[in-house]
């Protein structure tokens, strides 16, 4: 009760930003309802129900990785002077983020559920009633068991993650006068890059056999070559931080001036807090280049059904998103720095100009980054 009294008298950005984990979940769940309606219209393709199950986790991992990103900036969750005596401490502000992010989840999850009863045609009086019946199987008895299960899975998963994500915890304090550690997943993350596209290579060239069958009609390539973007994608996540602080070097580089060692800074102190999300985006988008220019090399609409659509959105819509409140959190957390450097008589422009810095050589450095693992990863479904 608590969590939906703060809800309800929540900023409306606040707001807005636990809707749209509602409508990310909601995405996810009627993607996990179409696929138990393939199960049930389809007995006989067991194995390729369990695939397409498997698919959906992708949308899923993003959508909880966005449910984390919105729970970690909610101001209703962070701790203040004076909450501890009336018996809201860390672990009680904790407890109320995950409960916040499992009725989001939950309300998204309702909505697919009524959509999917809806399209099949078991709920009516409402436009497109029984529009996608052939699609969703709805000659065959819904399993009621097996549908909420599935429908619990997100709302479950993302707060138990969000709860670990904002856990209390205690940091060692720092000797005076140290940096901040460089974050050290760049090797094991370029690894796995080039771990990656090389089984995309090599599935590649093997030809697609037994191509893996996704909720769509994108069933042309092995499942080798979507084995190695996944791995791809992990190690740009892990890369992401190191890459995000290497540029904060970059840019305190020759005899900088006082806007370059700022942003520097900024970017350094905040390289894990906006690198992993800024990598998974890198992922996403060089796997959209890499669709791009498989559809330019003759697949024709034909390979993209509309569930495949859907859940390539959901990715690219919560990953981008999350991306956002990454930094929207790092703005909140460096507001108490910026508003010293106010009183101490500190241009705004001067802040303004180190924030375009910052912005221009992350995108300096990720968009050719992007694009190149982008050509790499198509290279073997066009070649």
């Amino acid at each position: 009760m608590l969590a939906l009294r703060l809800a309800r008298g929540a900023h409306p950005l606040v707001l807005t930003r636990r809707l749209l984990v509602a409508a990310a979940a909601a995405g996810v769940g009627f993607l996990l309802l179409c696929t138990l309606g393939y199960a049930v219209g389809h007995p006989e393709r067991s194995s390729a129900s369990v695939l397409r199950l498997l698919w959906c986790v992708l949308p899923l991992a993003a959508t909880v990785q966005f449910a984390v990103a919105v729970a970690r900036t909610d101001p209703s969750t962070r701790p203040r002077p004076g909450l501890s005596a009336i018996g809201l401490g860390p672990a009680r502000l904790t407890a109320i983020a995950a409960a916040s992010t499992a009725v989001a989840c939950t309300l998204g999850s309702v909505v697919a559920l009524l959509f999917y009863l809806h399209l099949r045609g078991d709920i009516t009086g409402l436009p497109f009633d029984g529009a996608a019946a052939d699609l969703l199987a709805a000659g065959q008895p819904l399993p009621l068991a097996a549908a909420l299960t599935l429908l619990a899975v997100l709302p479950v998963v993302a707060a138990t993650a969000a709860g670990l994500a904002l856990r209390p915890r205690s940091a060692p304090a720092a000797p005076e006068g140290a940096e901040r550690p460089v974050p050290s997943g760049l090797p094991w993350g370029v690894a796995l890059v080039a771990v990656g596209l090389a089984i995309e290579t090599y599935a590649g060239r093997a030809g697609a056999v037994d191509g893996l069958p996704l909720p769509g009609r994108f069933d042309g390539n092995p499942a080798g070559v979507l084995a190695g973007w996944v791995l791809t994608a992990v190690g740009l996540a892990m890369a992401g931080p190191g890459i995000t602080h290497g540029c904060g070097r970059l840019l305190q580089a020759v005899r900088p001036g006082a806007t370059r060692l700022l942003a520097g800074r900024v970017l350094m102190d905040e390289s894990r807090r906006i690198g992993r999300p800024l990598g998974v985006v890198s992922a996403v988008f060089s796997g959209t280049l890499a669709a791009a220019a498989l559809y330019d090399a003759g697949s024709g609409p034909d390979a993209f059904g509309p569930l495949t659509g859907l859940g390539a959105a959901l990715i690219l819509a919560c990953t981008t998103a999350t991306l956002l409140t990454a930094a929207l959190e790092s703005r909140q957390g460096r507001a108490h720095t910026t508003e010293a450097l106010l009183r101490i008589g500190a241009p705004p422009t001067v802040l303004r100009t180190a924030a375009l810095m910052r912005a221009g050589v992350l995108l300096a450095v990720f968009t050719p980054l992007t694009w190149t693992i982008a050509q790499l990863a198509a290279l073997p479904l066009t070649g």
